[in-house]
């Protein structure tokens, strides 16, 4: 439109117009422009300013499009808390071979019987401090009187049965330690020290127990654990990297 208005401004001018002037059409103009004619007017001032628009029109460049940031493609669970998502970015699946670090989930996943795994990582830091770090030697020793500050503290899941579980598994960590060497050693055993890789494409083909978890959970049953029954042993495989279940399109799965 500022090529017409420039073209009608310099008519008044010049009094050159439709009606003085030989008129023709320019086939380049025409495509560019269909709406609008050009009119071989034979003031200079005229052509100047119109080479002068052509050139400027045709020299701009479009705006580049915003290119939109990827999205980490994730397990479906993880969705909707930063607290769950970054859980399942840094630590759900990777193989863990520490022995207090397998003891802390054994605690962590015994007090989850019955409960959501985000009421639990909500209230992780709680029994960090409750239970000296997750230090088996030191829970190992737990007597009434911790047990008591125990069930006064609201941080923690206060259930008597749980907690008394968690002191009894601590003594029977020890002895699996002394009897293998270390409780990694004694649970990677079960897979011969391999990562077990699952194919599912959506959550809901993963399983909520197996085979292996079974075998696991019976195993340690015989060696006096409480509170470990093959649901949460499965749990336990899965978050310490035993069984990596990430779905296949998820950004972990490759890991």
């Amino acid at each position: 439109m500022a090529i017409l208005f420039a073209i009608l401004d310099l008519q008044r001018e010049t009094g050159v117009g439709p009606a003085t002037s030989t008129l023709a059409r320019s086939r380049s103009t025409t495509e560019l422009f269909p709406h609008i004619e050009k009119y071989a007017i034979n003031d200079k001032k005229c052509q100047v300013l119109y080479n002068g628009l052509m050139k400027a029109s045709q020299t701009e460049k479009p705006p580049k499009p915003k290119v939109k940031p990827k999205v980490k493609k994730r397990c479906g669970w993880c969705e909707g808390s930063e607290l769950y998502m970054q859980y399942h970015d840094t630590e759900w699946g990777s193989p863990v071979f520490d022995d207090q670090k397998h003891f802390e989930f054994l605690v962590l996943e015994s007090a989850q019987a019955g409960l959501s795994w985000i009421t639990i990582l909500n209230k992780r830091e709680n029994y960090r401090r409750a239970y000296n770090g997750f230090d088996p030697e030191k829970v190992a020793r737990y007597g009434e009187k911790k047990t008591a500050a125990l069930l006064a503290d609201q941080g923690i899941v206060r259930n008597r049965l749980k907690i008394d579980a968690s002191i009894n598994n601590a003594k029977r960590f020890l002895e699996v330690q002394k009897e293998f060497g270390s409780f990694s050693n004694y649970i990677w055993s079960f897979t011969k020290g391999k990562q077990l890789k699952g194919k599912w494409k959506t959550l809901a083909e993963i399983p909520a127990r197996t085979e292996l978890s079974d075998r696991i959970s019976a195993d340690m049953k015989k060696r006096g654990f409480k509170f470990l029954g093959s649901i949460i042993i499965y749990s336990h495989l899965q978050a310490t990297g035993i069984v990596n279940d990430h779905i296949t399109s998820c950004f972990r799965y490759r890991d």
